[in-house]
């Protein structure tokens, strides 16, 4: 999709699964990012992989350096009724040693622009609080607050908040 001279954008694909779940892992270990709070197989992230095809409102790209995959952005269900169709969750996830570099500004702007040609009407994002630089890429991609779920998560011994943004997408 899109190529500097650092990082390659594109689809994720089944070869990329064991990069992305190592990437998944350390939030799971290490942050309050994600509320999973034991690591996952790459056996038990296929399914997820898989719920995220090259086309459609539900995409996986990821950013490629040096033939190693160091960060990805999700657009997915948003819930499973029907009637969400046109809703989706999107994230963005780094590897920690290539965080600060723009790369997750890279990876919105190319999920953006492919979910322009689809039928989402929102889009939303989950942010644990707090989170500063999340808060910022957020709003840079016109992202507005929608709300605070208060200690809505348990993780290594405290409740946390949880803001949630959401995108106009037409």
């Amino acid at each position: 999709m899109q190529q500097s001279t650092t990082a390659l954008i594109r689809a994720g694909h089944e070869g990329d699964l064991e990069e992305l779940t190592r990437i998944y892992n350390h939030y799971i270990a290490e942050t309050a990012i994600t509320f999973d709070i034991d690591p996952i197989t790459v056996d038990e992230r296929r399914a997820w992989l898989h719920a995220h095809p090259e086309t459609g409102p539900h995409r996986l790209l990821v950013a490629e350096q040096d033939g190693a995959v160091v960060g990805y952005a999700t657009s997915s269900s948003f819930r499973p009724k029907l009637a969400y169709l046109t809703s989706v969750e999107t994230s963005v996830y780094l590897a920690p040693e290539y965080g600060g570099r723009g790369l997750g500004s890279r990876l919105y702007s190319a999920l953006f622009e492919a979910l322009a040609e689809e039928d989402v009407h929102r889009a939303y994002a989950a942010v644990t609080v707090p989170n500063e630089a999340s808060f910022r890429l957020h709003e840079r991609f016109g992202f507005k607050p929608a709300g605070t779920h208060r200690e809505v998560g348990r993780k290594f011994g405290r409740y946390w908040d949880v803001a949630w943004f959401e995108k106009e997408m037409r």
